[in-house]
């Protein structure tokens, strides 16, 4: 008898057991967990900060609507602080612990090259708002920055046109690290097929945080003045911005002389910046803040009232996740769940608007169409559009520019694949 008893007690136990972990599953699915991997310090908070913020402000708007699928979405913010291999952990810990059904994070291509493991061991999804250098497709990322073909090629040859100065000689200024090394690789490339000889091409990688910019910046003076209109391609990423753009200034380097465009500075970059020095040097991205239409007046006053900051700017990355997120939350309400593969599957073909007046569409290859801009700094710290392309153009994932990248496609729907190579019919 006592054994029956034991039995029972055992069961009854084990049941109650059963019943606590069902009440605790069902306790922790009340909410939709949102992950957000963004740095909040070190040198990529000056950029990363933002983006953070928009995202709360996102998810917020989104709870007020009722959330998705009739649950609340909860915000889970970590801060990897400018540190790649802390993204892995960090993208771990929001994977494995905090259960989020998708993460929205770096900047870096460092930072997203580091999390791009845990996230195909794990299953989760990453969308990734920054420009990038392409010769990438996963399938558990969605890249809802600019390719090369949406930012990069374009700036290039608006500066070889006779609306931007007809350059014939290049500065490539980049930090030292993965986005700058191969966008220059690219953009060498297409360089050299315009006919620009490699005596006009000149390369500089300087490491992150960099300060002292006053060598590197005679040395471009000197190479301008070799009788040859002179522009540089700035890849520099994170605050070594700030003394970049303030040696510039004292050194004298204006736009009619030497234009700088910049992939990765924006409103935020120029915040903290006297720009009275600056106006006329460039930007290309996707989006900017002085763009005027309803949509984006309707933003950005949403985004100063979020922050209580009738000051606080927008800028391109940010639009990147407002379009990220709401692609998200349509392909969650497609599949009926917040399961990655069901969610992967759904998000191609989903379409949201952006903030400049179209509709960016979720390619195969997990890039988005997306306008192109070319922005003239003004002394307020804004951008005056001075060229723009007539369409929405589509991301490309593999440069049509490098050999071992031409012959490759990207293409999760059709071919399930990545990198298929149409030469060999194979995926890579």
């Amino acid at each position: 008898m006592s054994i029956k008893i034991g039995r029972r007690g055992v069961l009854a136990g084990m049941a109650g057991a059963a019943m606590m972990m069902s009440g605790a599953a069902a306790y922790a699915q009340e909410t939709i967990k949102v992950g957000i991997l963004h740095s909040l310090s070190g040198t990529m908070a000056i950029s990363e900060t933002t983006l953070k913020d928009v995202m709360l402000m996102l998810i917020d708007e989104q709870n007020k609507k009722g959330g998705v699928l009739g649950k609340k979405l909860e915000a889970v913010v970590v801060d990897p602080a400018s540190n790649w291999p802390l993204f892995a952990e960090k993208a771990r810990e929001l994977i494995t612990q905090q259960k989020v059904a998708a993460v929205f994070g770096c900047w870096t291509s460092v930072s997203r090259k580091s999390v791009l493991p845990v996230f195909k061991e794990l299953n989760n999804i990453l969308f990734y708002p920054v420009q990038y250098e392409g010769e990438e497709s996963e399938r558990n990322v969605f890249y809802t920055g600019a390719a090369p073909n949406q930012q990069a090629i374009p700036a290039v040859d608006y500066l070889m046109s006779k609306d931007g100065g007809e350059v014939k000689r290049w500065v490539l200024a980049g930090t030292d690290y993965v986005y700058p090394r191969t966008t220059n690789k690219v953009l060498e490339a297409y360089l050299k097929g315009k006919g620009v000889a490699a005596e006009d091409i000149m390369i500089n990688y300087t490491p992150f945080g960099h300060s002292d910019w006053q060598t590197i910046v005679s040395d471009v003076k000197k190479f301008g003045s070799a009788g040859k209109k002179t522009a540089v391609v700035s890849t520099i990423n994170g605050d070594a911005n700030v003394p970049f753009y303030k040696e510039l200034g004292n050194q004298g380097v204006k736009a009619t002389d030497i234009p700088v465009v910049a992939f990765s500075v924006g409103e935020e970059e120029l915040a903290g910046i006297d720009t009275g020095s600056l106006v006329g040097h460039l930007a290309a991205w996707n989006y900017f803040q002085s763009v005027k239409n309803p949509a984006n007046a309707e933003f950005i006053a949403k985004w100063q009232a979020f922050t209580k900051n009738p000051k606080r700017v927008t800028n391109d990355p940010m639009e990147a996740h407002v379009v990220g997120f709401n692609m998200w939350i349509k392909a969650i309400e497609k599949a009926g769940t917040t399961d990655p593969d069901k969610v992967i599957d759904a998000l191609p073909g989903i379409e949201a608007a952006n903030l400049t007046g179209g509709v960016s569409k979720m390619l195969p290859n997990h890039h988005i169409t997306k306008p192109v801009m070319i922005g003239e700094i003004r002394a307020d710290g804004q951008f005056d559009v001075v060229w723009q392309t007539k369409d929405l153009v589509p991301g490309d994932a593999w440069s049509d520019f490098l050999d071992g990248s031409k012959d490759l496609e990207a293409d999760w729907v059709g071919k399930k694949c990545g990198n298929f190579n149409t030469k060999t019919g194979k995926c890579g």
